[in-house]
């Protein structure tokens, strides 16, 4: 097993703390960075090493150079596939990345893996996580398999199918009054009393890690270029910082040099933090108030990382779009009719944003662009059937 990570590091203001040691915030509570010695990689292997020596291994757990595990053998392995791109034929360079594919049926299974089998190398025995729902099924997946306790609290009216996923899979699972942020302070305020170690978004180093190979599998799937524009589902915001670490990293090392990608932050204009930041020139978001729509995984009233999330905006000369909870449903329902998808609501939110930004003059349909679509849509409320057949 190869390890390059050198130290982690403040997100904010750039002071360092051992990787060997259970971290969650930086001394000024902002977020953890991973950061490796790429000169030492450079130096030692090619890009094609960095796809081929551990192609062995399922999924994104092959690009082991860039990633935080100390042992080969904390790899757990739930069949991790690298998740395709899937053409939207009514325009000419527009695909899906179709994260629904992954183990537990989201995007959540990239972080939840990395920061799962870190947590069992550093001896952590109790995990709990807030969420609106695919990645309390993730937790408890990865963490029942590395023989982890996990604890999942969930508002009352996530999905049901992921609370009872949760459950099932060994979590145990609690649902509140409340919104993620809500379940949030409760485990804050609980886990000294509990043993619990907080895996909540951004608030330990590993999951950004997982995260960070939707931007490996980019590249690679793209020939080592990368699209013009990347429209995601933006709560926590962990995939769009990730996937811009993984573009820097990449860079750095000299495997790829193509341009950036201009990243697009999607929200719902019942749940848009970052929107409203972003429009307003600031650097932090101010809490939503009375945060709801049906795209469940992106209603997140505060995100810990905020201000990544702006700066990646920012630097990619991106957009933050708002799109309405009507826009989404219409969207989903529109792309399962006429293409076979079946998207998940925060996946079709991409779609409406998309159509947004070509209103908008930001985007161009020649342009190569890629959709997150973060998990299936099975998991979610889907329309009633009532249709009879007369003969």
């Amino acid at each position: 097993m190869h390890n390059f990570v050198t130290h982690l590091e403040c997100s904010k203001v750039g002071d360092h703390y051992k990787y060997d040691e259970i971290n969650n915030l930086s001394k000024i509570n902002k977020p953890l960075l991973v950061k490796y010695d790429l000169e030492k990689i450079k130096n030692k292997f090619s890009r094609k090493d960095f796809i081929q020596d551990f192609s062995q291994l399922p999924g994104f757990w092959k690009y082991q150079y860039l990633l935080p595990l100390a042992n080969v053998s904390s790899v757990i392995d739930l069949g991790e596939v690298i998740t395709p791109l899937v053409k939207v034929s009514t325009f000419p360079n527009l695909f899906f990345k179709d994260e629904g594919r992954l183990p537990t049926g989201s995007f959540k299974a990239r972080g939840l893996a990395l920061a799962v089998a870190r947590a069992k190398e550093l001896g952590i025995k109790k995990i709990a996580i807030p969420t609106n729902g695919n990645a309390g099924a993730a937790l408890a997946a990865y963490a029942s398999a590395a023989g982890i306790e996990s604890y999942v609290f969930c508002p009352k009216d996530t999905p049901p199918i992921n609370i009872k996923e949760a459950e099932l899979q060994g979590a145990k699972t609690f649902t509140i009054d409340g919104l993620i942020n809500d379940c949030g302070l409760l485990i804050a305020e609980h886990k000294e009393k509990e043993g619990w170690f907080d895996i909540s978004t951004l608030k330990e180093p590993y999951r950004l890690e997982g995260k960070k190979t939707m931007g490996f599998e980019l590249a690679e799937q793209l020939n080592w270029q990368l699209p013009k524009n990347i429209f995601y589902p933006t709560g926590g915001g962990t995939g769009l910082i990730g996937m811009w670490k993984a573009f820097n990293e990449l860079k750095k090392l000299g495997w790829i040099d193509c341009e950036f990608p201009k990243m697009f932050a999607i929200q719902s204009s019942t749940c848009s933090p970052i929107v409203k930041a972003f429009n307003e020139g600031k650097d932090y978001a101010d809490p939503w108030l009375n945060a709801q729509t049906l795209a469940s995984g992106i209603r997140v009233p505060v995100a810990v990382g905020d201000f990544l999330i702006l700066q990646t905006i920012r630097e990619s000369n991106g957009y933050a779009i708002a799109v309405d909870d009507q826009e989404i449903i219409r969207e989903r329902d529109n792309i399962a009719t006429t293409h076979g998808f079946l998207a998940c609501p925060e996946g079709a939110a991409t779609l409406a944003g998309y159509n947004k930004a070509l209103q908008m003059g930001l985007v161009d349909e020649n342009e190569k662009t890629v959709l997150f679509n973060c998990a299936t849509g099975l998991k979610y409320p889907m329309p009633e059937v009532n249709n009879k057949f007369h003969e």
